[in-house]
């Protein structure tokens, strides 16, 4: 399991439900958690693997923006 973390523009509960079914269909995720109440918006991925482009084409989908922290 790899975890990778990413800076995002989630900032609100509202923009929680409007990514969730982005997140929840991409198959490589275990589970992800976004951390709404830090400057960063921090969204933590586990993944089976380390493909950090779709997670970010996910996000982007939903209509937000999202860079890597990990790398």
């Amino acid at each position: 399991m790899k975890t990778l973390k990413f800076k995002t523009t989630i900032k609100c509960s509202g923009c929680l439900a409007k990514v969730t079914p982005f997140l929840n269909e991409e198959q490589s995720i275990e589970k992800w958690n976004v951390n709404i109440y830090t400057p960063e918006k921090t969204l933590t991925v586990e993944s089976n693997n380390d493909n950090a482009e779709k997670i970010i084409k996910a996000v982007e989908k939903a209509g937000f923006q999202i860079e890597s922290i990990n790398n």
